[in-house]
């Protein structure tokens, strides 16, 4: 089993940043994604940004320039920078980490609330 830990998450003012993490610890292979989803009330979750364990990024359009995702895989952990947040940002940030052994199996973090105000 994997287990996720999340931090950093709270209230800023619209163009604030802030700093997510997310450590992850127990049977985790070298080889894995680990990223940052969230969820707004009365929305689905939608992807933020994530990375493989080779450090390729992917990020939302929405993200894309204002957010910068990076991994330590020596900590195993993941991080979210999040710059010039906007109040559309406000959600519950899940991290979450994927990898393949025969099957794909997920583990999801408890989840960091973000809350943008205007």
């Amino acid at each position: 089993q994997v287990q996720l830990v999340e931090s950093g998450g709270g209230l800023v003012q619209a163009g604030g940043s802030l700093r997510l993490s997310c450590a992850a610890s127990g049977r985790i292979f070298s080889r894995n994604v680990m990223g940052w989803y969230r969820q707004a009330p009365g929305k689905q979750r939608e992807l933020v940004a994530d990375m493989t364990s080779s450090s390729i990024p992917n990020y939302a359009d929405s993200v894309k320039g204002r957010f910068t995702i990076s991994r330590d895989n020596a900590k195993n952990t993941v991080y979210l920078q999040m710059n010039s947040l906007k109040p559309e940002d406000t959600a519950v940030y899940y991290c979450r980490l994927s990898q393949t052994i025969l099957t794909m199996t997920e583990y999801w973090g408890q989840g960091t609330q973000v809350t943008v105000s205007s």
